[in-house]
């Protein structure tokens, strides 16, 4: 009757709904997906697996002076001796947290009598290089005879020889740190790394000894087998021993604290995820019970489209195309919406664009297809209809 018609134009517009809505958190999904792929495809440079990081700070208990690169410097030895590490170093921060306040010198250098501003310049101990996995492309790495009163060096980023030296050697030739006013001499030429946030383009890099500009506070980074957090107590034992007031800090893998710092990323992606799985899983059965509804009113028609000898996967189609039909009409309506929408979300995307074809494809793929497979039932179910079905339901055909 008109009351039943009326009811499935209702159920209609709600699927449409549904087929929109769902387009739209499947995109976002998407972009958010994509943006996180793209965060962990960022060639970093050093290593990302295998480190295990902790800060300790010797003059909050008490150490002072020349005494805490020594103290620094035996802990050193004893970390590197704990059996499974491969290597122990030290420097004034993570690699990754680089860049926060108070946890790098980034100021003016001069080159050539040239100042450059932004410099990163980093402070690191013996065998940093090899412990974080940094290729040498020339010369040495920063090593134990850099001590005080030894002439002051530094270690380079290809990118920053490239930038102020061309095709030149840049072995042994000057630079001034400006704000300390003091000069080091080249030694090494490093791969480019990845310095700080993973989301900004790195800054030029250059490392200096930690024992010719003393820090007060560090973080060690151990390059283990296996679990880097199985060697924690290790560790623990060690620092108590030297001194029980020191407390150790901050303890992560680097794994972990690069996905921290796209902890906002890594939620948003998994939040997306979850509701365009479960918008998905709305729309099938949105489908699902209006195709069924569909059959269902429409027995008799079928019944004679059967008895005329219709083909079957005639009726099919005629059902799928009718599922079809509703989410095209959803993806119509959502697409348009899409392309202004998520504009909104550009800066939370990272070499990623907000009306990227590959997402719309992939997002309008997969809603289609879910609308077939949704339709699809319905319409085996009407392929069945006997043709002399009665008025109360559907009858299938008994299987010989």
């Amino acid at each position: 009757g008109l009351g039943g018609g009326a009811r499935h134009g209702v159920q209609k517009a709600l699927v449409v709904g549904q087929v929109a809505a769902s387009f739209l958190i499947l995109v976002a999904a998407g972009l958010f997906v994509q943006t996180l792929n793209q965060l962990h495809s960022v060639q970093l440079g050093y290593a990302r697996e295998n480190i295990l990081l902790f800060d300790l700070d010797a003059q909050q208990s008490g150490h002072e002076g020349a005494e805490i690169g020594t103290f620094y410097s035996n802990l050193h030895k004893r970390f590197e001796a704990i059996p499974g590490v491969h290597s122990a170093s030290l420097a004034q921060s993570s690699i990754i947290s680089a860049g926060h306040a108070g946890a790098t010198y980034r100021g003016a250098i001069e080159i050539e009598g040239t100042v450059v501003e932004g410099v990163a310049v980093m402070t690191v101990g013996p065998q940093f290089l090899t412990t974080m996995q940094i290729s040498v492309l020339t010369g040495r790495e920063i090593d134990e005879r850099d001590q005080a009163g030894t002439t002051a060096v530094a270690v380079i980023s290809e990118r920053m020889s490239r930038t102020y030296f061309g095709n030149d050697n840049p072995m042994g030739r000057p630079i001034r740190l400006v704000d300390n006013n003091r000069d080091v001499e080249v030694v090494g030429v490093s791969a480019n790394l990845q310095y700080g946030s993973l989301k900004s383009e790195s800054p030029l890099v250059m490392f200096v000894p930690a024992h010719q500009m003393p820090l007060e506070r560090v973080t060690y980074a151990l390059r283990t087998t296996g679990d880097p957090l199985s060697y924690v107590r290790s560790v623990q034992e060690i620092v108590r021993d030297a001194d029980s007031r020191i407390p150790i800090t901050n303890i992560v893998t680097q794994a972990a604290e690069i996905d921290r710092t796209i902890s906002r990323e890594i939620l948003f992606a998994n939040l997306c995820t979850g509701f365009a799985l479960l918008a998905l899983q709305i729309s099938c059965v949105g489908l699902y019970g209006t195709m069924a509804y569909g059959v269902e009113r429409e027995i008799r028609e079928i019944g004679v489209r059967m008895a005329l000898r219709a083909q079957r996967r005639a009726v099919v189609w005629m059902v799928l195309r009718r599922a079809l039909l509703l989410a095209v009409v959803g993806l119509a309506i959502s697409v348009p919406v899409s392309l202004v929408a998520f504009r909104v979300v550009k800066s939370f995307l990272f070499e990623t664009q907000p009306n990227d074809p590959v997402t719309l494809v992939v997002a309008g793929l997969v809603l289609v297809s879910a609308a077939m497979l949704a339709g699809y039932l319905p319409a085996r179910r009407a392929s069945r209809i006997d043709p002399l079905v009665s008025p109360s339901g559907m009858v299938e055909t008994p299987r010989l």
